[in-house]
C-alpha cells in the first residue's frame, strides 16, 4: 500500500513538491517564531524569577477615606459636606511585625531563604546630573541567598556592602546617565531629609534596561538612615523550593496577615499577559499557514482521486476493500505531512541558529548582546504534530470519497 501511495505522489512531481513546500514552510515558520518569542520570554522570566523574590511581603497601603471619618464622628448626621475631603496614607509604609514573619519563615520547610528590605524612591545626583532611582537596602548575605544578583556584578562584589558606611552598588545604566564611575561619590536624598554622600564601590547589569537605569543597592542600615526610618523595613523577599507554587503559597499566607503578600507572577501580571498575547499571535499565524498548506494537500489528493479512477476500479476488481482505497490516500497525506513537518522542523532549527548570531542594538537588553532563541524540544514536537495533523485532516475527505467509489460507477462514468 505504501508503494502504491508513493507512486501516486511521484506521478505528479510538481504538485507534490509545491504541497510539500507549503507544509515545510509552515512548520519552519512555527519553529522560528516560537524559538524567537520563547527565547525572549525565557530570558525575561529568568530575570523575574531569579533576580527577585518568589514571594514578597510588603506593607499594605491603607488610605484614609472620607467615609471612614463620617462613620466614626458623624454616624447619625446625613448632612455632612467636605470642603476638602480627608485622604492620604494612615501610617508609614512598613511591615508592622517583621519578627513574627522571621520566626514563621525560619520554621517553614518550604522556605529556602528570606531577606528583609527597605525599598524607597530616591533622588540621585552627581554634579548637574540627576535621576530618580529605586534604592534597596538589604543584608547582602541574605539578599544573595534570595536572588543571584552576584552573578550580574560587572564591577566589584555584592558582599562589599556587608557593612554599613555609605557604600553603594548601582546599575550600569545609572553610571551611564550620571556620567559616573566606580569610586565616585554620588548624593542620595529622599522626601524626608537632606542629601547624603555615598561612594560607588561596584556596579551590576541585570540585562533589563529599566532596572539597570534606576536600581541601587546599599546596606539596610544605611538606607534606613537616609530614609529617616530606623529599624523599619518595607519588604521581606522570600525564596521558596518550588517557584511554581509561589501564587498558591502567597494566597495562603495572605489569609492570616494584614500585610500585602504577593507572588512573583502576581507582581508581574502585566508582563505575563503580554506573553500570553504573543503565544496567541504565534499559534494563530502558524495555524493560518498550515491551513493554506492543508488546502494544498486537499487539492492534490482530490485531483488524484479524479485522475486515478481507472486505477481505483482495477484495485477494487482485484479485491481491495473500500477501507483499503481510503487508506491508500490517507497514507499519501501522511507521507506529505511527515516529510514536510520533519524537513520544516530541521529548516526552522537552522533559521534559529542563524538568528542566534544576530547582534541586537543594546547589550543591556539581551545579556549576550545577541538574539535570544529557545531550542526547547517541545517546540519541535509541537511543530511536527501541527504539520502532521493538518495533513491528516486535509486527507480525510478525498480519501473517503475515493473509498466510496464503486467499480461499476467508475466504468459507467468512463464510458460516458
Amino acid at each position: 500500500m505504501f508503494f502504491l501511495a508513493w507512486r501516486h505522489l511521484t506521478s505528479k512531481v510538481k504538485q507534490t513538491f509545491l504541497t510539500l513546500l507549503g507544509i515545510t514552510l509552515g512548520t519552519a515558520a512555527y519553529v522560528t517564531i516560537s524559538g524567537m518569542m520563547m527565547g525572549f520570554q525565557s530570558f525575561i522570566l529568568d530575570r523575574l524569577v531569579n533576580n527577585d523574590a518568589h514571594i514578597r511581603i510588603s506593607a499594605r497601603e491603607d488610605y484614609v477615606q472620607k467615609n471612614d471619618i463620617e462613620n466614626i464622628f458623624f454616624k447619625d448626621n446625613k448632612h455632612v459636606f467636605w470642603i476638602n475631603a480627608p485622604g492620604g496614607l494612615r501610617e508609614s509604609t512598613k511591615v508592622e511585625k517583621p519578627q513574627v514573619w522571621y520566626d514563621r519563615l525560619m520554621h517553614n520547610s518550604e522556605v529556602l531563604a528570606y531577606s528583609p528590605q527597605l525599598v524607597t524612591q530616591t533622588l540621585v545626583r552627581k554634579g548637574s546630573a540627576s535621576l530618580s532611582g529605586r534604592l534597596i537596602g538589604s543584608y547582602p548575605n541574605k539578599q544573595s541567598q534570595v536572588t543571584n544578583i552576584q552573578s550580574y556584578m560587572t564591577n566589584g562584589l555584592f558582599s562589599e556592602i556587608s557593612t554599613a558606611g555609605n557604600k553603594i552598588l548601582v546599575g550600569d545604566g545609572v553610571l551611564s546617565i550620571l556620567g559616573a564611575k566606580v569610586g565616585d561619590t554620588i548624593y542620595l536624598s529622599t522626601a524626608q531629609g537632606t542629601p547624603d554622600p555615598f561612594k560607588i564601590i561596584g556596579s551590576f547589569s541585570l540585562g533589563v534596561k529599566s532596572l539597570d537605569d534606576t536600581t541601587l543597592f546599599a546596606h539596610l542600615t544605611d538606607v534606613q538612615k537616609v530614609n529617616h526610618t530606623p529599624s523599619q523595613i518595607s519588604d521581606i523577599a522570600i525564596k521558596i523550593l518550588d517557584p511554581s507554587k509561589s501564587k498558591e503559597t502567597a494566597q495562603t499566607w495572605s489569609e492570616y496577615t494584614q500585610d500585602k503578600v504577593q507572588s512573583w507572577d502576581q507582581i508581574n501580571e502585566g508582563t505575563l499577559s503580554v506573553f500570553k498575547t504573543q503565544d496567541i499571535v504565534r499559534n494563530a499565524m502558524t495555524i493560518s499557514i498550515l491551513i493554506v498548506a492543508g488546502f494544498g494537500i486537499y487539492n492534490i489528493l482530490t485531483m488524484a482521486v479524479t485522475q486515478k479512477k481507472r486505477e481505483i476500479a482495477i484495485l477494487r476488481s482485484m479485491g481491495y476493500e473500500p477501507k483499503d482505497i481510503m487508506n491508500l490516500f490517507l497514507i499519501q497525506g501522511l507521507i506529505l505531512g511527515t516529510a514536510g513537518s520533519t524537513v520544516g522542523a530541521g529548516l526552522g532549527h537552522i533559521f534559529c541558529r542563524l538568528m542566534e548570531q544576530i547582534p541586537v542594538s543594546s547589550q543591556r537588553m539581551i545579556g549576550s548582546g545577541k538574539m535570544m532563541v529557545s531550542f526547547e524540544p517541545a517546540i519541535y514536537w509541537k511543530a511536527i504534530a501541527l504539520g502532521l495533523s493538518s495533513a491528516v485532516v486535509a486527507s480525510l475527505l478525498p480519501a473517503r470519497n475515493a473509498g466510496s467509489l464503486e467499480p461499476i460507477e467508475i466504468i459507467r462514468s468512463e464510458g460516458a
